[in-house]
């Protein structure tokens, strides 16, 4: 049975009377939303390791600032006033800028906690308080390309210092024909090795994959390490250390580290292999 129009009004009255509105009621239908801590290991599981990778610190300092708000109380000017400290705390390295890069990946963290809110039909795209603020604007690169001479300094020491050369050399050589980040080189597999074609398999961020041209000397001389170092199997690591284990990323580290003590503008300019 529809209801009296007169009740109608007068509910609509009071309602205006008390600074009640329709979607307040709604709301206060609606289950309690989840904490930011108690959501949190939600959007940690159903995030990728890249991501986890940069957005864990911002994460858990989200959770640990907001640990017992629900997440549809947080507002975007307390997201923005985070994303300022983020900036203002900055660890300043060579190639600090104000900590911009600090705050911009903060807001990509807020953002991402933000859509799997969104995705879970807890709150509406609109009520994002992170999506609400814009992306700082991104200043023009500093980084250029080096010169021979540069280069050609650069494979000098790697070549004429440490404890293994010639993988040393090897990956400056892979690295300089193919511009591949050092993840595409890690994951290196034998199978990805084309010796006949002179071609790699890389297989890098963001699930990019792609057949890469070298030069022939290079396929070679890559097939040789692999079966020196004993990767046997195609799957096995191609690039290893002298004992047979595969490579990881700290022998990077130690090469520029090494790089740097050798050639004092490597380490001014923070050049690596990115």
């Amino acid at each position: 049975m529809p209801a009296d129009r007169t009740r109608l009004d007068a509910a609509w009255t009071a309602l205006a009377e008390l600074g009640i509105t329709l979607d307040d009621l709604q709301q206060d239908a609606r289950p309690p939303q989840p904490t930011v801590e108690a959501y949190l290991p939600k959007v940690v599981a159903a995030a990728g390791p890249g991501s986890r990778r940069a957005y864990r610190t911002y994460w858990t300092r989200m959770a640990m600032t907001w640990r017992n708000r629900p997440i549809d109380t947080i507002t975007a000017t307390e997201v923005q006033a985070m994303q300022v400290q983020a900036a203002e705390h900055a660890t300043a390295r060579r190639n600090h800028r104000d900590g911009r890069y600090a705050g911009e990946i903060f807001l990509a963290a807020a953002r991402a906690f933000y859509n799997r809110t969104i995705a879970d039909n807890l709150i509406n795209a609109t009520d994002s308080p992170a999506h609400q603020i814009g992306k700082p604007r991104r200043l023009p690169s500093t980084r250029r390309a080096l010169t021979y001479t540069e280069l050609a300094d650069i494979n000098q020491v790697a070549r004429t210092t440490g404890n293994d050369p010639i993988l040393d050399a090897l990956l400056l050589r892979l690295h300089t024909e193919t511009a591949c980040r050092r993840g595409g080189a890690l994951n290196l597999r034998r199978m990805d090795l084309d010796t006949d074609r002179g071609l790699v398999l890389l297989r890098e961020k963001g699930g990019t994959t792609r057949w890469q041209p070298i030069s022939l000397d290079l396929a070679t001389r890559l097939a040789e390490h692999a079966r020196i170092r004993g990767a046997v199997l195609p799957t096995d690591t191609l690039l290893r250390y002298r004992n047979g284990r595969p490579l990881t990323g700290r022998r990077y580290d130690h090469l520029w580290h090494r790089i740097g003590h050798h050639l004092a503008w490597v380490a001014v300019h923070g050049v690596t292999v990115h």
